[in-house]
């Protein structure tokens, strides 16, 4: 059996070791256009920045020790340009001498990843406007920053690319101003949670501006980018992160079958429309784990796991890929950020009846030093409790909960199953209550109808409201400190000796720094005969909310942090 592979990072790599473990006899070819194979895509930012210091160790492999391992010819700077389906050959053209030849194949694996999305603005071919997808796009802007030495950067995208190249380039010294044309960074985020990312960009020195198009470049001064209904920014450099588009031209001019975003229809044994061609990877349509939808998920985790199924597959296995649901993770400065599943925004614009938990636990015991709050959003399905996702961002801890929410959903664990997960526990990693059970237990409570929320959606029209009681249960001198305008004061210690200043026949809307305070006081309450509704999220996340809102509208940076 001869097997050609077209592409030789993440999804075809995996699968050409994949087969030689399974078959020692197969013939395995690997077209990569770039000139390296395996290379670690994740990594390359943390190069430019110096993060990483050696560049060898972008290299997980060469063409030389992949075959002196695994006997498998990799050939590195050879395009494939034609794949004819019918006749199971393709045409490849090697970019050192510009020759042409065919090979056949008894299979084919299509592992062309995805393009980065370049739009066809004026002035876009200025040489000091970069994209990054390949080793060599990270050596031409280190080389850029090393020979020019840049003051100043433009980054286009709040996408994971985008975020990490911002951090990197203000690593070196460089100022950076990132545009994004939506109103918050990182899609995979619910807007709100989206605001702790951008207190850190302002922080960090990141000039923001959300809610900003493109227009175009010219060269005035460097590189001048010309924005829709804002001044024109003028930089030394600029990197594009718009995002990425599936790299399907081939398969498209073969005649395979094309989905979403032109992305090539696969199967759950990751076969494409024609007999024998398999595609994995970013060019890949697949199935939404928790939606059951059509989707793309340009993550490298899956992409190895495609890899690895049409494998499988190739060698005569009944292997499937069931599906993705996003599990992601980034830092950004001084914070980790972690997702798994599908945030609440996008469960609603799908009709689904969602609903959402925040808490800011600390991510290990309280009495132990060197504690830090992070803030999880844990968003499942009303009725059935169906989890739906999650989001997390803190300083320690965060990737360790989000796997472990991660494999719940996997496993198809309701959202107040996680009350139940039997986690390890010693005080400088955990609380005897870690926070996914704290989630669990605060998702009980609203199934059992023993609380009830109210979210930041709800706070104009709550605070609008003159026949409510908005109640502040933290101390004095913390609602001193900061309170939401309308809100009365009641310590919660001394709730039960003031209960007569309250008028029961009012709803009474409750908050605290974290959430905690104010729902023991919402049970004192409940207990005395009043209807309560608890804030979810506490000050804390109220307070973040708002200064990033007012930060975006003065373009000024918010003091807050999530601690």
């Amino acid at each position: 059996m001869k097997v050609v592979i077209i592409g030789g990072v993440a999804g075809g790599a995996t699968a050409a070791a994949r087969i030689r473990r399974l078959d020692e006899s197969a013939e395995i070819v690997v077209f990569e256009k770039s000139g390296y194979i395996s290379y670690a895509n994740c990594g390359l930012p943390y190069y430019i920045g110096g993060e990483i210091e050696d560049r060898e160790a972008l290299t997980l492999q060469t063409p030389e020790s992949f075959y002196a391992r695994f006997r498998v010819v990799m050939k590195v700077r050879h395009e494939v340009v034609e794949i004819d389906v019918k006749d199971k050959n393709v045409t490849v053209k090697d970019l050192s001498d510009g020759r042409t030849f065919r090979e056949n194949y008894d299979k084919l694996i299509i592992s062309t990843g995805a393009r980065p999305v370049k739009p066809a603005f004026s002035g876009i071919d200025n040489p000091r406007i970069f994209t990054l997808r390949t080793v060599e796009d990270t050596l031409a802007i280190k080389n850029f920053t090393e020979e020019r030495s840049p003051k100043s950067a433009v980054v286009v995208g709040g996408g994971f690319i985008g975020i990490e190249v911002a951090e990197n380039l203000r690593r070196l010294g460089i100022g950076v101003t990132l545009v994004e044309a939506a109103p918050q960074v990182m899609a995979p985020f619910d807007g709100d949670m989206a605001s702790i990312l951008h207190t850190e960009l302002r922080k960090n020195g990141v000039n923001l501006l959300l809610g900003t198009m493109v227009e175009g470049f010219s060269e005035e001064g460097g590189v001048t980018v010309n924005l829709k209904d804002r001044p024109s920014v003028t930089a030394d450099m600029a990197v594009l992160a718009i995002g990425v588009a599936p790299d399907t031209s081939l398969a498209e001019r073969a005649g395979l079958k094309l989905g979403i975003k032109g992305s090539i229809v696969t199967d759950e044994h990751m076969r494409t429309s024609a007999p024998d061609v398999y595609a994995v990877g970013d060019a890949a349509q697949i199935k939404n784990f928790v939606t059951g939808k059509e989707g793309l998920i340009s993550l490298a985790g899956p992409a190895n796991k495609q890899g690895r199924v049409a494998a499988d597959n190739v060698c005569g296995k009944d292997s499937r890929y069931s599906g993705g649901q996003g599990s992601s993770v980034i830092k950004l400065f001084g914070l980790t950020a972690a997702c798994t599943g599908i945030n609440e925004r996008t469960a609603k614009s799908l009709g689904m009846d969602a609903e959402s938990v925040v808490l800011s636990p600390l991510n290990h015991a309280g009495y132990y030093p060197g504690g830090s709050v992070m803030t999880m959003k844990v968003v499942f399905e009303r009725g059935s409790f169906r989890l739906l996702g999650a989001q997390i961002i803190g300083r320690d801890g965060v990737d360790k909960r989000i796997d472990v929410i991660a494999t719940a959903l996997r496993a198809g664990l309701s959202a107040t199953e996680l009350a139940e997960l039997d986690l390890a526990y010693a005080p400088p990693y955990s609380s005897a209550k870690d926070p996914v059970n704290m989630a669990g237990y605060i998702i009980e409570n609203i199934r059992d109808g023993i609380v009830r929320q109210w979210h930041i959606a709800d706070a104009e029209r709550i605070v609008a409201d003159s026949g409510v009681t908005l109640l502040d249960t933290r101390t004095e001198e913390e609602f001193a400190r900061g309170h939401i305008e309308g809100f009365i004061n009641i310590p919660v210690d001394d709730l039960r000796d003031r209960l007569s200043e309250l008028d029961s026949a009012r709803p009474v809307y409750l908050i605290c720094q974290s959430g905690l305070r104010s729902y023991v006081a919402s049970r004192i309450l409940s207990g005395n005969g009043f209807e309560t509704y608890n804030f979810s999220g506490g000050y804390r996340f109220y307070s973040q909310v708002k200064c990033d809102r007012e930060s975006a509208l003065l373009s000024l940076p918010c003091g807050k942090d999530i601690d």
